[in-house]
């Protein structure tokens, strides 16, 4: 059975890599090959569910590269599989012909493939490869239109912001193999020895909050949504947000090995819910909108996560994302058909295209969480589950939950406005429009809004107990009936309240300053750069100073000295030794002149020179006595 499971990871893959290595070239057959590789994907995805395989290859000593489907990735592989196949099936219609479809579809098959081997993935060095190319794939995503320098910058804040999340998970792993889990293992990270099992833990909850956009990390998500409407609708509901909350869901026996982790976790996961919920609230632009809430109802996961309820999460993050990958759809064909995504200029759009509009407010309104929709029961798991570990934390989550009653209406009631006799003028803010829906819309979109109003069925009690039982949570607590009836009727209380309202400046009954901050997502990014990245960066030209002066100095000096004394070297060599060797040799070669001066070859000449030297030698003896 591990051949379905190596199947599932090498269609995405190596489709995509295929397809991304055609550029643009056959442009017209890359659409129909792309959604053909998703739904092979998706036919594995829905085998291994079923099979259950697992698989695994040698990597380092004493460390494989692991991969298995067990209960709770069962439900991550059909889910990423399926909201894959579907926006894909969309996106065939979104792409001119002459802009690069093959890069397009290559990529978000490499990203969905890196996404199944993230869920699948049992060994943290296999989870770190697949972390990886999901978020270098982001990257080239959200800046597909590269050309365009504010979406590349916006590509980099992305990337950057939750690349320095992720290293937490490379901190962890080091951690691990300190604490003594040299295999690696998912499973056995909470068997670490103290204090590295608190480093692992802070790790991975670092890297989980900040791919799945949680406080403090909300800001890079809104800079995401310059990418194109397919990469929002995948990248922002099944898959790259919800990859940090999947982690904390699968990590809960890690989570619960320290006293802290779960209680931090669950209240950023409320924090986020209501404040990015708020964030939501005010924002003008609709894709803007459909992200601040994306933030706040990942919180609802992390939420889930912190306070055990994996059945819970898995349901809220589900039920998640098939609404919310319908509403990323709807938003873009409006703004491929008006070339706006400003609510205000989306007045009537609805009634303009009353497919696209049902489905935008069948979406909506299951994102507000009214009953029945499936985000209402999901949230009322995930409230149940945070009340049995605090009151505040039910509150909280609560409030929230009437938030994300109001930003969905807010968007309803732009879009089914009586027609403005002016509609046009409000029009191709963004682009220019086409004025028309892509035949490839309404299938997709159609089936993920049925899905987003019937899954809630996954909270009913018998499912509810099939779920729980199938991710391993039996002992999970399930909402109470009045549970239940209090957070419909703050739903229904919520809804009203913000259609009566609706009408009204974003500024009425707030300060200018609680607008103005909560339409710059609480102005996190500039923190950021304020608190992290200009720090960093003086820093790194403190020590690149450092480096040029003293580093680099003390190497030249020493090179100059070396010099220095080559030269000294050379003249004392040229100078001294060298003449001396002269010296003696002319002097040697004066003696030998001399010594050649008596060699005349005359005999008499030589016993002259033998009487005198006899006579030197007796008048030497004479003298000495």
């Amino acid at each position: 059975m591990s051949a379905v499971l190596w199947l599932l990871i090498a269609l995405p893959l190596g489709g995509g890599a295929v397809l991304a290595l055609t550029g643009p070239r056959r442009g017209g057959l890359v659409p129909a090959a792309g959604v053909a590789a998703a739904v092979a994907t998706l036919g594995a995805a829905v085998a291994a569910a079923l099979t259950r395989p697992k698989a695994s290859a040698p990597l380092f000593a004493g460390m494989e590269a692991g991969l298995a489907v067990d209960g709770l990735s069962a439900v991550m592989v059909v889910t990423v599989a399926a909201v894959t196949t579907a926006v894909l099936a969309f996106a065939v219609g979104e792409f001119a012909a002459h802009e690069n479809r093959g890069r397009f579809f290559g990529l978000m098959l490499l990203f969905a493939g890196a996404m199944l081997v993230t869920v699948t993935a049992t060994t943290l060095p296999l989870l770190l490869m697949a972390w990886e190319v999901m978020g270098a794939t982001s990257w080239a995503l959200i800046g597909y239109w590269w050309r365009q320098p504010e979406r590349a910058e916006a590509a980099d804040v992305a990337f950057l912001t939750t690349r320095a999340a992720d290293l937490g998970l490379y901190l962890a792993a080091g951690a691990a193999m300190a604490g003594g889990i040299g295999s690696l293992r998912l499973d056995a990270l909470p068997d670490a020895d103290a204090p590295w099992l608190h480093v692992i833990t802070a790790g991975v909850v670092v890297a989980a909050l900040g791919k799945s956009a949680a406080l403090p990390f909300s800001f890079w998500l809104s800079r995401a949504m310059q990418g194109p409407s397919p990469v929002s609708a995948l990248l922002h509901s099944a898959t790259m947000v919800a990859a940090g909350a999947y982690l904390l869901l699968r990590l809960v026996s890690l989570l619960d090995a320290t006293a802290w982790a779960g209680p931090l976790v669950a209240w950023t996961g409320a924090a986020t819910a209501l404040v990015l919920g708020l964030v939501a609230v005010a924002q003008t632009d609709l894709k803007q909108l459909l992200a601040a809430s994306t933030s706040a109802q990942i919180g609802f996961m992390v939420l889930a996560a912190g306070s055990g309820g994996v059945a819970a999460g898995t349901t809220q993050l589900v039920s998640h994302a098939a609404t919310k990958s319908a509403l990323f759809l709807a938003a873009g064909a409006w703004l491929t058909a008006l070339g706006t995504k400003q609510l205000p200029a989306l007045r009537g759009a609805a009634r303009v295209h009353p497919l696209v509009g049902v489905a935008f407010a069948v979406g909506a309104l299951t994102l507000a969480g009214l009953p029945p929709l499936s985000l209402w029961a999901a949230k009322d798991e995930v409230l149940a589950a945070a009340r049995t570990e605090s009151t505040a934390l039910y509150a909280v989550g609560l409030a929230a939950a009437a938030v994300a009653a109001v930003y969905s209406v807010k968007a309803v009631w732009y879009v089914t406005r009586p027609l403005p006799a002016d509609a046009e003028l409000g029009y191709d803010t963004e682009e220019r429009g086409t004025r028309r829906v892509a035949g490839s819309t309404p299938a997709p979109l159609l089936a993920l809004t049925f899905a987003a109003a019937v899954l809630g069925v996954l909270a009913l009690p018998g499912p509810a107990s099939w779920l729980k039982g199938l991710v391993g949570a039996q002992g999970e607590p399930s909402p109470e009936p009045w549970e239940l009836g209090l957070s419909a009727a703050v739903a229904l209380a919520a809804v009203g309240l913000a259609w009566r309202w609706a009408s009204r400046p974003a500024s009425a009954g707030l300060s200018r300053a609680a607008v103005r901050w909560t339409h710059g997502w609480l102005y996190l990014e500039r923190a950021a750069r304020l608190v992290v990245v200009r720090p960093v960066l003086g820093l790194a030209r403190t020590l690149a100073d450092f480096d040029d002066r003293v580093v680099d100095g003390a190497v030249r000096q020493t090179a100059r000295g070396g010099l220095a004394a080559a030269r000294l070297a050379r003249r004392l060599d040229d100078g001294g030794i060298d003449a001396g060797v002269r010296a003696v040799a002319t002097g040697a070669r004066s003696l030998g002149r001399w010594a050649r001066r008596p060699q005349t070859g005359l005999l008499h000449q030589y016993y002259a020179q033998a009487a005198a030297g006899f006579a030197v030698l007796v008048l030497i003896i004479l003298l000495v006595r």
